[in-house]
């Protein structure tokens, strides 16, 4: 079963190659959706796949890269089209 979740991410997860983390453990997982960095200093994320796929990409994104120090993830479903493949998006 496919399923859609948006992740807002928060703590020190800019500058510290959160995206590219981002989009490396999404193509690992098979997901698809996008990623990029908000003006509020968050991250979002919108990740499409199997529920266990998705469920582990939250999983990792409490930890992020080594770099980040990870404070709340936020993770709820989500009903917007998903283009396949994971990119990272410009900020918002």
């Amino acid at each position: 079963m496919l399923v859609t979740r948006r992740l807002i991410v928060r703590g020190r997860v800019q500058g510290v190659w959160y995206r590219g983390w981002t989009v490396d453990q999404a193509a690992e997982l098979g997901l698809d959706g996008w990623v990029r960095n908000r003006r509020d200093g968050s991250v979002e994320i919108l990740a499409e796949g199997p529920e266990q796929a998705v469920a582990t990409l939250i999983e990792r994104c409490r930890k992020g890269p080594s770099s980040a120090r990870v404070e709340q993830v936020e993770a709820d479903e989500a009903d917007e089209p998903v283009a396949p493949g994971f990119f990272q998006e410009p900020t918002l």
